[in-house]
């Protein structure tokens, strides 16, 4: 792959971080977006002196209704032609339904869903026009399941599964390609942020974040599937989904997402 740019949402921790260290180190720029600036601008400085790249910090909040317009239209502003978009930025929240926090979920719902469907539009309308390019859509293997304890969250993620297969069908003929990453239980920010530590899920061992992102990149490089779920356990357990009757999947989450 020739030097390309990368916009990686949710670029400051996690999957996101890791992502830009790859894209940096294989010699591509990097468009980084997250919420907080002050970490952007240290990651830039990190990536352009450790990869001689270019890195351009481009904070938002995709939180908030017409934040994902506001970026496009400040990345086109800057004449940056994005070559790949990786859509990462996301979260999650445990809890029973009735007792969360329906704020928190809206939000969810406008950071997993929303925003990332503009994005999508935004940015991958201009690689339909140029006939070529790529998206990577995080989801998860929750994506291919109900979720009880982490209802919105599943729900979100089988959206943007669902989505990507489209997208890849539409727009495979017009040079771009589209595909979902569908990471299982990985060690990041994230368990953390979604209350998830004390689960029998995360208890029961996880991946990390480098390995999680190396295989997601191979597959980039290979263009090979559409659906990207790394290391063989995940691999294992969401084709096995297919063959058990969906109460009886519902039962297994359910046993699954609860605590210790």
């Amino acid at each position: 792959m020739n030097n390309k740019t990368v916009l990686i949402t949710g670029a400051s921790s996690g999957i996101g971080l890791h992502f830009s260290h790859k894209f940096a180190q294989a010699g591509h720029d990097v468009v980084l977006v997250a919420r907080s600036k002050d970490k952007l601008q240290a990651l830039a400085t990190e990536l352009e002196g450790e990869y001689n790249v270019k890195a351009h910090v481009v904070p938002a909040d995709l939180a908030k209704a017409g934040a994902s317009k506001s970026l496009y239209e400040e990345v086109t502003a800057k004449g940056i032609g994005v070559d790949i978009l990786i859509n990462n930025a996301g979260f999650g929240l445990f809890g029973e339904f009735e007792q969360t926090e329906l704020q928190k979920e809206v939000d969810m719902i406008q950071v997993n869903v929303t925003a990332l469907t503009e994005l999508s539009k935004y940015f991958g309308k201009d690689m339909v026009k140029r006939k070529t390019g790529q998206i990577l859509n995080v989801a998860s293997t929750a994506a291919f399941q109900p979720g009880p304890l982490m209802a919105v969250y599943y729900a979100t993620k089988a959206y943007v599964l669902s989505l990507s297969e489209a997208l890849a069908n539409e727009w495979g003929e017009h040079g771009v390609s589209v595909m979902a990453l569908c990471p299982g239980a990985t060690k990041t920010g994230f368990s953390d942020a979604a209350e998830l530590e004390q689960s029998k899920l995360f208890q029961s061992g996880v991946m990390s974040v480098e390995d999680v992102v190396d295989e997601a990149f191979k597959s980039m490089m290979e263009k090979k599937k559409v659906v990207i779920v790394p290391g063989m356990k995940n691999r294992l357990l969401a084709g096995s989904i297919r063959f058990m009757p969906r109460k009886m999947v519902t039962n297994i989450v359910r046993k699954v997402q609860e605590r210790i």
